[in-house]
């Protein structure tokens, strides 16, 4: 979502959570200004608002850049 708009589906798929999850998620922010929602068709585009983000955006892309790494060095581990 920081670099290009993705469908609601798109995001759902990366998490553990059941879809009404990630709806009211997406909503809350959507509601909080730090993601802008696009209709096209039947689809709902999401994506990151940078400027609503503001000095927070840099902590949050480190912090789940370090998640991501330490996920997928757990995952690797025999």
């Amino acid at each position: 979502m920081w670099e290009r708009e993705l469908p609601a589906g798109d995001i759902a798929a990366r998490f553990d959570v059941s879809w009404p999850a990630i709806s009211q998620n997406l909503a809350v922010l959507r509601r909080a200004g730090l993601v802008t929602e696009r209709r096209e068709a039947n689809r709902r585009l999401y994506r990151a608002d940078p400027q609503a983000l503001g000095s927070i955006r840099a902590v949050l892309q480190e912090m789940w850049a370090q998640d991501l790494d330490r996920l997928s060095r757990v995952v690797e581990e025999p």
